[in-house]
């Protein structure tokens, strides 16, 4: 088969990513290998069953803060951190099914926006969970033209607009370009040495300890909610498969934060696979309900057209 396509490749980080949220949703906090023991067989069919308050193929916020990323960038022609926080605070409003703790308290805290994740932090101390990696599918995409450093800056600072930890900010650059160099046809994994080596000193060690190819998540001395174990996870369920079905049903059966582990993962393995790697059976039934603007719920097709909005 052909290699996919630049575009082929983007449609798969962004499509992948909410598939991989979606299939994730109904395990979470649940036991390690749930996934396999209900479903054995990958292929099979069935996988997007809903649960846990989800309907099948039902996104969960992970996907919904990555659509109001895409379309504030598209829209806005680029970086517009006060408009996008104006966005995430519509949708907080609105009382999602699932918010993240940490976002949750900032855009509540009626702080402005570029306050209010440092005021959060500098009382709580605890900032570095995952909820800024797990919307960077969209923004990876957006951002991988300006290269290393361009793409590693935003996503720095998105994931500064609500986590004051600047863990969460690196964790989330070296997402940004494992995707820059997926989406340029090279192997991200190839890639992890010279993005540890663009990560701020004071974190590059906890990073290099994750994405190690010795490593492995059963090592982790956190909860893979937190930001550096989650993208571990998810370079983990990478390296070890060979398609994207593979690494997404991995990544759901490691357990505890399953939605966000395998959006990351799947937003990793569709870049590098493509979107025609994705089954449609799983593609046919996902939507993404965005709460707090006028009751819209995009599907694939939605989807395509804003990765396609967003240069790709």
């Amino acid at each position: 088969m052909p290699a996919p396509s630049r575009l082929d490749r983007a449609l798969g980080a962004v499509i992948g990513s909410a598939v991989g949220d979606a299939l994730g949703a109904p395990f979470e906090f649940g036991p390690e290998g749930a996934f396999s023991a209900r479903f054995p067989t990958a292929g099979h069919g069935g996988e997007m069953c809903g649960g846990g308050g989800w309907d099948p193929g039902e996104a969960t916020d992970d996907t919904q803060l990555a659509v109001l990323v895409g379309e504030s960038l598209a829209e806005r022609g680029g970086l517009d951190l006060p408009d996008l926080f104006a966005r995430f605070r519509r949708w907080a409003a609105a009382e999602p099914k699932d918010i993240g703790l940490q976002t949750e308290a900032v855009l509540s805290s009626g702080d402005p926006w570029d306050l209010a994740a440092a005021l959060h932090f500098q009382t709580s101390q605890r900032a570095a969970g995952n909820g800024a990696l797990m919307r960077a599918a969209t923004s990876g995409v957006y951002f991988a033209p300006l290269g290393r450093d361009g793409t590693m800056d935003a996503g720095r600072r998105l994931a500064a607009l609500t986590h004051g930890d600047r863990a969460a900010w690196e964790g989330t650059a070296v997402l940004h370009e494992l995707l820059r160099a997926a989406l340029a046809g090279d192997d991200p994994l190839g890639a992890v040495p010279e993005a540890l080596a663009a990560v701020h000193p004071d974190h590059r060690g906890r990073y290099a300890t994750v994405l190690a190819t010795a490593w492995h998540p059963d090592l982790a001395t956190e909860f893979n909610g937190a930001v550096w174990p989650c993208l571990g996870s998810a370079v983990w369920a990478l390296r070890t498969t060979s398609s994207y079905e593979d690494a997404v049903r991995a990544a759901v059966d490691l357990g505890g934060d399953t939605d966000t582990v395998a959006a990351v993962t799947g937003a990793l393995a569709g870049a590098v696979h493509g979107v025609g790697a994705v089954p449609e059976r799983w593609t046919d039934v996902l939507h993404v309900p965005l709460p707090g603007f006028g009751g819209r719920v995009l599907r694939t097709a939605d989807l395509t057209a804003l990765t396609r909005r967003l240069g790709a």
